[in-house]
């Protein structure tokens, strides 16, 4: 796999730049999304280059829509409970707390305020596919709380616009995705990998 760097210009940006991106996002009509790769230790890197790239795609005529998953984790926790809250149990039960806290975030992400819900609470409503993308960034937040392919697949039917999910990981051969390259490799992404 090409650096991510050339991948995002020579790759990505293409697609994105296309009148209507999603044919190539994504080989199934009903999730117009792809994953762009990256390496965990790019992210601030990425980031950068993301800011140029929107500024370059808007020039075009192109809506950017960005959804922090940090973001959207932060406001799914605070409607349950005050983060600090989840600090301070962390704290009280030692050793092993973070595990605790990581399955209670799990919980809340899944059933009080599903994260798949309030990413697409955040996708324009009048989303023209020709004109509208989103982004969705900071993915490396949900670690290890929190499995990508898990709100990839809630996303079937519901995403009208072109959307790139930028995944911290690593491909593991032939087609999985090792989630900042710690996780064990899930095979069974359906969207694109770019």
């Amino acid at each position: 796999m090409k650096d991510w760097k050339v991948r995002l210009r020579e790759e990505l940006e293409p697609i994105l730049l296309k009148e209507d991106p999603r044919p190539d996002i994504s080989a199934y009509k009903d999730m117009p999304l792809c994953i762009f790769l990256y390496d965990p230790e790019s992210e601030f890197a990425l980031r950068q280059e993301l800011s140029l790239l929107k500024t370059r795609l808007e020039q075009k005529g192109k809506r950017i829509t960005t959804v922090s998953l940090m973001d959207c984790m932060k406001e799914a926790l605070e409607k349950c409970a005050p983060i600090s809250e989840l600090i301070e149990n962390e704290r009280m039960l030692g050793k092993n707390g973070h595990k605790t806290v990581a399955q209670t975030i799990h919980k809340v992400l899944c059933e009080y305020e599903p994260l798949d819900q309030l990413v697409l609470s955040k996708v324009p409503k009048d989303g023209d596919p020709r004109r509208d993308i989103l982004w969705i960034t900071r993915v490396g937040a949900l670690y290890p709380c929190y499995r990508t392919s898990t709100l990839i697949e809630h996303f079937q039917a519901k995403l009208d616009i072109p959307g790139v999910l930028f995944y911290p990981g690593e491909l593991v051969p032939p087609a999985g995705l090792s989630f900042m390259g710690i996780h064990e490799a899930e095979h069974n992404y359906r969207a694109r990998l770019l």
